[in-house]
């Protein structure tokens, strides 16, 4: 028989495991949840939760509950499968199993559980990484076999201009030729940029100072109007290991997005903050915010925007975010995107603080 010992032996291990754990008895009163298991699913621990029945206690997580509610049914129980817990968006890897005393009578049922979340935005980066390389591969080649054809059209043009001095129609129409030809060209030289292999240049960077850079850069590049940008980055965020240049052109790429939804109204908010580890050893992380509150990305689309070549603008080439990514991914860190109907967009770019070896971390 169990000592008291045992018993309290048993309840620090589960306890403080690594992984959720979440077990009900046969009336579906919860036995057991510990500390990793309410983490994840974001439940604040409580005394009480135990005695409770676990449909109340995940009442904002049916998925759950319909598989604990059809533990006792199930010929076969899930073994490592994994699920996306609707009110946060994370992946969980879980395993169900029956508790049954000596005699094989079933008397409860248990979830294991784990936070993949990381692992599988790693997956999906490096399965974006493999499209990328088959599609910069045949980029490249269409960009460079297009941009000699329209530097020849924007030339010629240019010179049959001069010979038609007289003709203003003629000029007029010239003028367009030229321009378009320069704006298929700026396309080209976007796409020859995105295929390029990134090469960073890594040194301690102030993120406050690559948002002060950016700001006038995006300026240049479309008009604030009645826009206001404001910003709240503190100045005590600790350096993190990156290049500067590249990511000026993230947080540029990103103010432009914003002002062009803007439209000249409204404002955008340039926030950080430093986000502790998740998970032991490992190095804690800054998140850089970059929302507007202008008319949001409709939800048919929010899962597409960092696809290369996807735009919803009359003359963009769908690159901006695409090469937002691709710069972010060589940093190691990740960019994700949160938008509401009418209610604005933001983008959360997180990047580790610093490389284990390099600045002494």
């Amino acid at each position: 028989m169990a000592s008291a010992a045992d018993d309290r032996f048993f309840r620090n291990m589960v306890t403080n495991m690594r992984n959720g754990v979440l077990a009900i008895d046969r009336e579906g009163r919860v036995v057991m949840i510990n500390e990793e298991a309410c983490r994840i699913l974001e439940i604040a621990p409580d005394g009480e939760d135990s005695g409770r029945h676990f449909s109340d206690l995940l009442r904002h997580h049916h998925d759950v509950v319909r598989i604990l509610a059809a533990a006792y049914d199930m010929s076969t129980l899930p073994n490592r499968a994994e699920l996306r817990l609707k009110p946060s968006g994370k992946v969980i890897g879980y395993t169900l199993s029956l508790v049954r005393d000596e005699r094989l009578r079933v008397h409860g049922a248990a979830l294991f559980f784990k936070d993949l979340t990381l692992v599988e935005q790693a997956e999906e980066r490096e399965r974006l990484r493999d499209r990328l390389a088959a599609l910069g591969e045949m980029a490249a080649t269409i960009a460079h076999e297009v941009k000699n054809p329209l530097a020849s059209i924007e030339v010629m043009a240019g010179l049959v201009r001069r010979q038609v001095a007289d003709r203003e129609d003629l000029r007029g129409l010239l003028a367009d030729i030229i321009s378009e030809a320069k704006m298929a060209n700026a396309i080209v030289v976007e796409v020859l940029e995105f295929v390029r292999p990134i090469r960073l240049q890594m040194d301690r960077t102030s993120l406050l100072n690559v948002v002060e850079d950016a700001i006038p850069l995006a300026e240049r590049k479309i008009a604030r109007g009645g826009s206001r940008i404001e910003m709240a980055v503190p100045e005590g965020l600790p350096a993190i290991q990156g290049d500067h240049h590249q990511l000026c052109q993230v947080v540029t790429n990103l103010l432009i997005n914003a002002l062009e939804a803007l439209g000249g109204r409204g404002a955008v908010r340039i926030s950080a903050k430093v986000k502790p580890a998740e998970i032991d050893g490992q190095a804690p992380e800054v998140e850089l915010v970059i929302a507007d509150d202008g008319p949001g990305i409709p939800g048919e689309i929010t899962d597409r925007v960092f696809n290369p070549f996807f735009t919803t603008k009359p003359q963009g080439s769908g690159l901006g975010l695409a090469i937002v990514r691709k710069i972010v991914d060589a940093h190691d860190g990740r960019i994700d995107v949160t938008t509401s109907a009418g209610r604005g967009t933001a983008f959360m770019v997180t990047l580790p603080v610093g490389v284990p070896g390099q600045l002494g971390f």
